[in-house]
């Protein structure tokens, strides 16, 4: 009883209401991100190799499309995923992601940058697990991933459209929490009003970080320009290094502060 009542204390709870309801400024976002894309294209150029870009729960790749436009415009490869809309199911999508990631690591030779909006991000981590070899690094964003992934918003209908209950599979869930053997960033907010933003944090070390954007709702996440900027310098950096991300740069006053990374 003791145990059941610890483990009851350790749940954690979806967003509030209010937060669900102040998701509705994510077009704000995105219109910010239109307004500042004379800074957004200052952001570090990048170096040509293709970033796949997975999208959220019940989004198609229409949701990343600013995100692959901003990327191009930065000099990558950018790829859609090409499978419609997301309806979930992360083992009954592993196949078909194992074989997406192989394409286009046969078609450009290189290894392959993996972008993951929410539901996408968790696809992404699964997806540099099963082949590592051909993925360069992993960055999501508002994705639910760590601790008690029911704790969102979304979990029932998930469930219900899936086929598959949030907590199937402890042994791939309890995996994609795990450390990557990939450099890894996850990019979240507290006022995320879908996900609880426990569930989005990584354990810090020295190839793996956490970036808060403050005041991001999860619907503008991707277009937020703050959140767009991060992922733009984390794709950057050259293959095979990784430095923690450096605040300083435009949009500094929208993130939290670093953590202390653990080797």
């Amino acid at each position: 009883m003791a145990e059941d009542g610890a483990a009851e204390a350790q749940r954690l709870r979806p967003p509030s209401l209010f937060l669900m309801l102040a998701e509705a400024r994510g077009l704000l976002e995105l219109n910010s991100s239109l307004l500042l894309s004379p800074l957004l294209l200052r952001a570090p150029k990048g170096d040509g190799h293709p970033v796949l870009a997975l999208p959220g729960f019940l989004a198609s790749d229409l949701s990343m499309a600013p995100m692959r436009r901003y990327l191009k415009e930065l000099g990558y490869d950018t790829h859609a995923w090409n499978m419609g809309r997301n309806l979930g199911g992360v083992a009954s999508k592993r196949e078909a992601l194992r074989d997406l990631l192989r394409r286009i690591h046969e078609q450009t030779g290189r290894k392959v940058s993996l972008v993951g909006w929410s539901l996408g991000g968790v696809y992404a981590r699964d997806l540099a697990l099963q082949l590592p070899d051909m993925v360069r690094a992993v960055i999501t964003l508002g994705s639910p991933f760590a601790g008690d992934i029911r704790a969102t918003n979304a979990t029932r209908l998930y469930e219900a459209l899936s086929g598959e209950k949030a907590d199937d599979n402890p042994e791939i869930r309890e995996a994609i929490a795990g450390d990557l053997p990939v450099p890894a960033t996850s990019i979240y907010s507290r006022t995320d009003g879908i996900v609880n933003w426990h569930t989005s944090l990584l354990r810090p070390s020295a190839t793996a970080e956490n970036i808060e954007v403050y005041f991001a709702s999860h619907i503008g996440l991707g277009v937020n320009p703050a959140a767009l900027w991060a992922v733009a310098d984390r794709l950057a950096q050259p293959e095979g290094e990784f430095k923690h991300f450096d605040r300083s740069g435009p949009f500094a006053i929208a993130y939290g502060p670093p953590e202390n990374a653990q080797s």
